[in-house]
């Protein structure tokens, strides 16, 4: 998932919903992780008190609405992908890269605007196989975008990972923002058997308004 400058407008408010309700401090701060959040674990055990939890969720569902971004999102059918293209078998990632690079590059180039990209770590290995995908975009660009047309927006030729620890305002807002969209699209597509949960669908609703658009049409989802 890649969003559009959050960090300077998301990072004030979003430490000051995490002091209200997990006592977060600057030197040690709470980093907000979805799935903690859902099963309500330590820093998060507040939440297993209803009236707190209907307290935390109106708060950050005013801020979701709030805030001033931009998202694109990606979801890839990993079997479907490895059927097809055995030539990326064991890389759907850079497969999913390319594409949202395709449309932040879109959603830079139509704004006059150059952008920055970064993850969350998820290990060396894979932080590695990501960095060398990036790079191989960079150096020949996609069957859609050449690769100086990506220069003239990116901002670095290498992709910054950071690991969740470094406290990212974007990345812990990605991180609630991913679930959600991926549970819409498999739910568009039949394949999310148990539908989405009533916290979810209030985000999904959000996002309708918060993906990006080209020519009133919704450019920043995209199942592959």
């Amino acid at each position: 998932m890649g969003l559009g400058h959050v960090q300077d407008i998301v990072s004030p408010q979003l430490e000051a919903l995490k002091r209200e309700f997990f006592r977060s401090h600057p030197d040690e701060p709470v980093i907000l992780h979805r799935k903690e959040l859902v099963n309500k674990k330590p820093p998060f055990g507040v939440l297993r008190d209803p009236e707190v939890k209907r307290r935390f969720d109106e708060y950050l569902l005013r801020l979701l609405v709030d805030w001033q971004y931009s998202v694109i999102s990606v979801c890839i059918d990993k079997k479907n992908h490895k059927d097809t293209y055995q030539v990326w078998r064991y890389e759907p990632y850079h497969y999913c890269l390319a594409v949202l690079l395709e449309r932040y590059f879109f959603f830079l180039n139509e704004r006059g605007c150059k952008g920055d990209v970064m993850a969350e770590s998820r290990g060396g290995k894979e932080d590695m196989r990501l960095k060398n995908s990036f790079s191989g975009l960079w150096e020949e660009g996609t069957e859609y975008i050449p690769a100086e047309k990506f220069h003239d927006v990116l901002t670095s030729k290498q992709l910054k990972v950071k690991p969740k620890t470094n406290n990212v305002a974007g990345l812990q807002l990605a991180d609630l923002l991913a679930h959600p969209s991926r549970n819409e699209m498999l739910a568009e597509k039949g394949f999310l058997e148990k539908g989405l949960r009533p916290f979810g669908r209030e985000i999904v609703a959000i996002l309708q308004n918060k993906y990006y658009q080209r020519g009133g049409r919704i450019y920043g989802k995209k199942f592959i």
